[in-house]
């Protein structure tokens, strides 16, 4: 066969412009497709755990609490919800086994030193006091900055802490009910605990009710949500 055939031939087995798009628009439609099945088949288990994580810093900044509920601000009213709302910025209250208040638990957020860092602290409004603190999520550097959660001693700095004046960080050691120990080489991330917990507290605490109207615990055998499901 003379090379201008084998030339002809071998141009003649390779696939068209269009026979390529095709393939690349076929394989990445299953790709697509199986990307959502994982997605919806894992859905409901991600958000199961992130109920579950989200509990259990709830029972850890706030002392012997048994129970809790979600609350929003709706105008200008704590109001208890069991839907997940768009926007929505709740905070949470936590009740012991007589139902009896016992504090809020309040998310915040703000930037670290390597990235965002998202806070849950209890608060006691009828002492003003910070009672727990707890880091939802953190990327400080290993060994370093993650010793913010880490870190037992500088977690409990958070167990009993006045918040006025605002949340100070020092490395000269606390010597005031409103001060926290830096952590030796995390500075910059200790103080950006103590300043998205003062951000929180500026937001809530003059929308939260007087101590002693706080939202009384609402027993409900079964959320109105899971009722919306089983009627589906």
């Amino acid at each position: 066969m003379s090379e201008d055939k084998v030339e002809q031939a071998a141009v003649a087995d390779e696939p068209s412009p269009a026979r390529l798009i095709g393939t690349l628009a076929i394989a990445g439609l299953v790709s697509g497709v199986i990307i959502i099945a994982i997605y919806l088949a894992t859905f409901e288990t991600i958000k199961e755990n992130k109920a579950r994580e989200l509990r259990e810093a709830v029972f850890r900044v706030l002392p012997n609490v048994s129970k809790m509920q979600k609350l929003l601000l709706k105008e200008g009213k704590l109001e208890v919800s069991y839907k997940e709302e768009k926007g929505e910025e709740p905070i949470y209250a936590g009740y012991d086994d007589n139902n009896t208040f016992m504090g809020y638990a309040i998310p915040s957020d703000g930037p670290g030193f390597a990235d965002t860092i998202s806070v849950l602290y209890g608060y006691r409004p009828s002492d003003r006091k910070v009672i727990g603190m707890w880091i939802l999520a953190s990327r400080e550097t290993p060994g370093l900055g993650d010793k913010i959660y880490k870190d037992a001693a500088f977690v409990a700095n958070f167990d009993d802490l006045a918040i006025e004046p605002p949340i100070v960080a020092t490395k000269r050691g606390k010597s005031k009910p409103n001060e926290i120990d830096a952590i030796t080489g995390a500075t910059i991330s200790s103080v950006a605990v103590a300043r998205i917990i003062n951000k929180g507290n500026d937001y809530w605490v003059s929308r939260l009710p007087e101590p002693g109207a706080e939202p009384a615990y609402v027993e409900v055998e079964t959320p109105p949500e899971a009722e919306d499901a089983q009627a589906q």
